[in-house]
Parts: structure tokens; C-alpha cells; sequence
């Protein structure tokens, strides 16, 4: 079987009409066409595959360890319905549903590969992060092509060689409002320019300067506590909830004002969370920093290894 959604690529491209008008309609349904006769023909196919059991999916781990391709094979085949479940929730945001699930899919040899039976979890729990992750970073890299407009790049640019100054400086992030007085601009500006940033969540992005900076660097490092990627990894994942269970009323509250979980989603300083608890922003940095490694021990249980995500 294979893993790719079927295409018909392989066909002899028809010539231009000389009407492109009266023609590009029929033609563009004639492709719309042809894409749901592969989907249909692929569903069909994965369907044939039964689920595993817990028990099937540890013996087939097993076989896989001692280097056995039809074991890994089996597995990855088994579990292609579940890449489709999850592309069906990145539809309409700019690939075609084919490529979603062909980048899905990737992800999921990833997770079968790096799959450890012993952890006691099943596999569709560990895969479902590979599967997004490389779904998400297909659509990162589309908007890589995506060039913008000059002046924009230029105030992007500016933007970041700001905020890696002070965050360097005061050793946290600043706020939005911080960082538009210390570039003489307004608040809605820097919250126009921050969105391209998180739209493209892209951390490889240079900074315009010469120190080698990324934009990873300034958004993971946060008063060298904790990437923030990996909390927008915590927001993202439906077992976020039961997660800050794992911590005390402190931590948790910390947490979510820190990275934003409360009603406006919008994070707050050490300083400012300081103010609440009554307390200096040192002990919130500590409290922040007990949290998170809560929270990688919580994630781990879980089945997935935390570290793989931001350094894969």
C-alpha cells in the first residue's frame, strides 16, 4: 500500500485551450474531480487495515526493534486512518487535502520509529503530536515562499532586533506595551507585527543582525526557564487540562497567567504576576520554573518526549 494519497500526475497534461475563459471552468472540475476519486480510492484502501490491539501493537513493536520491515510496515498501515482524522481539522487553511495528509503521514513513520511499546501507552497517543507537527510545519513552510511587502519586512525586522535587546537587558520578554515605546510606535502595531510571527511559528527565522540570533532564540528563551514553543505545544493538546492538574494552585495560576490560558489568552510579566501574588518577580521565576519541569515529567508520563519535538 502506499502512503502517499494517489494523484494523477502521471497523466499526459492536456494542451492550453485558446479560450482559457470558456474552458478553465470545466477544467478546474475536472481536477476537483480527479482529487476526490484519489481520496475516495485511498480511504478505501487504509480501510482494509484493521486497528491493532494493545497487545498486536507491542508484538509488532518488538518485531520492529530487531530491525523487522514488514512488522514496521503493518504498524504504519494500521494507523493511516488515524493521520486522516487529524488532517481533517487542517482543511481549507491553504493545502490541499492530499498534501495534509502526505505530510501527516511522514509524521507518523517518525512516531513509529521512534515508537517505545515499554512507556504502557498506545501508539495513536504518541503519534498524534508527530502527525501535527509535521502537518504544521508544511503549512510554515508555505508561508516561507510567501514574501512580504518590503517596508513590512523592514518593521518585522526591527521588531525582533528589539525584542531580542530587551529581553536580553531585563531577562524576560518585554510587554506589548513596552516594546511599542521602546520602538516610538503604538501597541497595535507591535500586536500587528507580532501576528505575523506567531502565524508563521516559525523558530529558524534570522534576526536582521550579525549576532546569529533566531527567532527561536528569542521566543524560547525566556529568562532561560522554559521555550515558550513548548507551552503553545501545551495549548494546542487536548490533554492540556488534565496536565495542569499535576500541579498546586500556585503553580497553575502562575502558568496560566504567564502564557496566557486565562479568558484574553494574552500573557503577562513576571513582574505584573508578581503584583498579584503579592510577591517579588524572582519568586514567580521560581515557581514558573517548578512548574515547567512539572509539566515535562507530566508529558513524558504521557508518552511524549518533549525534548524530540523541539530539537526534531
Amino acid at each position: 500500500m502506499s502512503l502517499i494519497p494517489p494523484r494523477e500526475d502521471n497523466q499526459e497534461e492536456a494542451p492550453e485551450p485558446e479560450d482559457a475563459g470558456e474552458e478553465s471552468a470545466p477544467a478546474e472540475k475536472r481536477e476537483e474531480g480527479h482529487t476526490l476519486d484519489s481520496l475516495k480510492i485511498y480511504f478505501q484502501e487504509i480501510c482494509k487495515v484493521a486497528l491493532l490491539t494493545r497487545e498486536e501493537e507491542v508484538e509488532l513493536s518488538q518485531r520492529i526493534e530487531k530491525g523487522d520491515m514488514a512488522a514496521r510496515q503493518h504498524m504504519i498501515e494500521a494507523n493511516l486512518r488515524l493521520v486522516v482524522n487529524i488532517g481533517k481539522r487542517y482543511r481549507n487553511r491553504g493545502l490541499p487535502f492530499l498534501d495534509i495528509i502526505s505530510e501527516g503521514n511522514l509524521g507518523l513513520i517518525r512516531a513509529v520509529e521512534k515508537f517505545d511499546w515499554r512507556r504502557g501507552f498506545k501508539l495513536s497517543t504518541y503519534a498524534s503530536w508527530w502527525i501535527k507537527q509535521s502537518i504544521e510545519r508544511a503549512f510554515v513552510n508555505q508561508l516561507r515562499t510567501i514574501r512580504l511587502p518590503v517596508h513590512i519586512d523592514d518593521r518585522l525586522s526591527r521588531l525582533l532586533r528589539t525584542l531580542a535587546k530587551a529581553t536580553q537587558q531585563y531577562g524576560e520578554r518585554p510587554s506589548d506595551q513596552e516594546l511599542a515605546e521602546l520602538m516610538d510606535t503604538t501597541v497595535e502595531e507591535v500586536q500587528r507585527l507580532m501576528g505575523l510571527v506567531r502565524d508563521a511559528q516559525s523558530l529558524d527565522v534570522p534576526v536582521a543582525d550579525e549576532s546569529g540570533t533566531t527567532l527561536g532564540d528569542l521566543v524560547e528563551d525566556q529568562g532561560a526557564i522554559s521555550p515558550s514553543h513548548v507551552i503553545e505545544i501545551f495549548k494546542r493538546h487536548e490533554l492540556i487540562d488534565q496536565w495542569l492538574t499535576g500541579l498546586s494552585d500556585s503553580e497553575r495560576r502562575v502558568i496560566e497567567l504567564r502564557f496566557g490560558f486565562d479568558d484574553n489568552g494574552e500573557g503577562k510579566t513576571l513582574q505584573e504576576i508578581g503584583k498579584e501574588f503579592g510577591v517579588t518577580r524572582e519568586r514567580i521565576r521560581q515557581i514558573e520554573g517548578q512548574a515547567l519541569k512539572k509539566l515535562r515529567h507530566i508529558v513524558r508520563d504521557y508518552g511524549a518526549v518533549l525534548e524530540e519535538f523541539l530539537l526534531d
